[in-house]
């Protein structure tokens, strides 16, 4: 049931100032304490628009041989896939999704690989076209994510086990269907919601679709929270919701609210698709995408991405001001009860190492197709983006190089 908006509001206000959360919320595991109290007692430097200042490899604890070597390996690891964007999705989705139903957002050419370290707050190094503003893919999961916990931070959405359709206007048809009328915030965060629809002349069982292809459209239905299933077709009702809820685009939100408090270029842009318009209090605005999977998404450089990172890094502060709520990050990175490795999206946790051997537990990495990644480290104080490099275990091998060159 949703409270009333002012009691909402006060009840996100006494949680974003750490007040009674020990009654209201349960205890946030250990590590994420000793997380957020390394983030605090970090650098504190925060770089200003346009400039972010460097440090040899010797001044902030590193073996510059070694760093050297890991810049050396990862520029060998460049994926092999064509740049072209364009053809790659049809090429990748195409090929296993028979109703791929064709592209119907922008897309463009991408850079060849590259990226840059951070390493306790400066710029240790940096290799390839970092300027380049290419599609994140699904790195903006993470983006989408963030706006809807400043949502909930600000009131908009009371508690994320709420139930979604109680926040929307009753002629949007997104959860008036039976089986989709239970479904919460968290649910659309983890991935778990298992929505059933179609969005944007997509529906949900044509995105990596699973079994007998007879049964594609009349699939086996699961209960909301009792299943994983990456899907960006979910994501994308997710970001139409947060639409709703906002009540004004949401790259005019993540600027205001985000990227603009961090110092971030005026160069990224957040597209939806073609068809993705509606009206909303007299005002044409597009409803944006989760990912590249069919275009449109987040196109950004290396440098912005690097911000956000950072951001997270330092616990959702930047220079003096929470930007984004500590237990917000805490829910985000918490494992979902049917996937250890993922928060929420697009947090891929370390949780049994896995993926990355070499990282502690506590790291993340924000993922976006590609591969684009954002690697949060908050034990070692590192930060890296790279983009375009090729698939596991490319990114182990020169995670692993870089940790190493901080020993």
């Amino acid at each position: 049931m949703i409270v009333g908006f002012r009691e909402c509001a006060l009840a996100r206000a006494v949680a974003c100032g750490s007040l009674v959360l020990a009654v209201l919320l349960p205890a946030a595991p250990r590590l994420a304490d000793a997380q957020q109290a390394k983030a605090s007692s970090a650098s504190n430097y925060f770089p200003p628009r346009h400039d972010w200042q460097r440090r040899t490899a010797e001044q902030v604890g590193m073996d510059p041989k070694a760093l050297a070597d890991a810049v050396a390996f990862v520029q060998t690891r460049e994926n092999p896939a064509t740049r072209d964007q364009a053809l790659m999705l049809t090429r990748t989705f195409g090929a296993s999704e028979p109703h791929f139903g064709g592209i119907i957002g922008p897309t463009k050419p991408r850079s060849p690989i590259n990226g840059v370290i951070i390493r306790r707050g400066y710029v240790v190094a940096e290799w390839g076209d970092t300027q380049a503003v290419d599609m994140a893919h699904s790195v903006v999961k993470t983006m989408l994510s963030s706006v809807v916990g400043l949502a909930w931070q600000q009131g908009l959405i009371c508690d994320l086990n709420d139930r979604v359709g109680p926040y929307m206007p009753r002629d949007v048809d997104l959860f008036e269907a039976p089986h989709n009328q239970a479904i919460t915030w968290d649910h659309l965060l983890r991935q778990t919601s298992d929505w059933q629809g179609t969005l944007w002349g997509k529906p949900d069982w044509a995105d990596r679709p699973e079994g007998d292809p007879a049964s594609w459209s009349n699939r086996k239905l699961h209960a909301p929270g009792t299943r994983f299933k990456y899907n960006d077709v979910r994501i994308n009702v997710l970001a139409l919701a947060a639409l709703h809820v906002w009540r004004r685009p949401l790259p005019e939100v993540f600027k205001r609210e985000i990227m603009d408090p961090i110092g971030a270029s005026s160069k990224w842009r957040w597209h939806g698709y073609d068809n993705s318009w509606i009206e909303l209090d007299g005002q044409r605005m597009q409803s944006v995408s989760g990912g590249g999977h069919w275009g449109g998404g987040m196109f950004i450089d290396a440098w912005d991405m690097a911000r956000f990172g950072y951001l997270h890094l330092r616990g959702g502060k930047w220079d003096g001001r929470q930007l984004v709520s500590p237990e917000w990050i805490r829910l985000a990175r918490t494992p979902g009860a049917v996937n250890a490795e993922y928060g929420f999206a697009n947090w891929y946790l370390n949780t049994n190492r896995k993926r990355l051997a070499a990282a502690p537990v506590s790291a993340v990495t924000f993922n976006g197709n590609g591969q684009n990644i954002i690697y949060i480290d908050a034990e070692n104080d590192l930060l890296i983006v790279v983009r375009w490099i090729d698939r596991d275990p490319a990114l182990n091998d020169f995670v692993s190089r870089v940790l190493a060159a901080t020993r």
